[in-house]
């Protein structure tokens, strides 16, 4: 399996200093939980949330505040140990998403924020997607957003949500729901699993 671009394009303190970065942000005072009240928003209270490259645990701790029963997974140890110290409650594992196997577990719903598929292993996109979707009840949500001027286009994405039995319900140009429109640097794609 070849080696996830979180660190083949990175450099070695760059774990780190996305940690630090933010808790700097968090202690400002910046919004960082607008990924969590849109999953939030789709998901019935109490509901059983996969965090797929959960990342510091931001988005994953929000989501049990939230009420939510949460299971955060990342590739970089020292991603989930701040997360486990920065925002304790939820499930951390360390593993690769393209190998994701957490056994019986389902969930109603997922989220891959913070250019989670962008950062896995190059050709590795459609296997992310399968694991993750088989990790979802049936009618289950995934919700993903990317940066736009990546390795992975959109009609790629598409293409292997539909292998993984994922169908495209809405797409938005943000976190915050403003419409998707051509020539949008991002977006964010609500599928659910058939």
């Amino acid at each position: 399996m070849s080696t996830p671009r979180w660190f083949s394009e990175t450099s070695e303190t760059h774990s780190q200093w996305y940690v630090e970065r933010f808790r700097t942000l968090a202690a400002e005072g910046a919004d960082l939980t607008g990924e969590a009240r849109l999953v939030d928003a789709v998901v019935k209270p109490g509901s059983r949330v996969l965090d797929a490259g959960c990342g510091p645990g931001r988005i994953a701790g929000e989501l049990h505040r939230r009420g939510h029963r949460v299971t955060g997974v990342d590739v970089d140890p020292v991603l989930i140990e701040a997360a486990e110290l920065d925002h304790p409650g939820p499930v951390y594992r360390v593993a690769d998403l393209a190998e994701l196997d957490l056994g019986e577990e389902r969930f109603d719903a997922a989220v891959c924020a913070g250019n989670v598929l962008v950062f896995v292993a190059p050709g590795t996109e459609s296997r992310v997607l399968a694991r993750i979707a088989a990790h979802l009840v049936e009618g289950g949500k995934l919700l993903v957003g990317f940066r736009l001027d990546r390795d992975y286009a959109l009609d790629e994405l598409d293409g292997d949500a539909r292998v993984a039995r994922l169908e495209l319900v809405q797409r938005f140009a943000t976190w915050d729901l403003d419409p998707f429109v051509e020539g949008a640097d991002f977006a964010v794609s609500l599928f659910r699993r058939i």
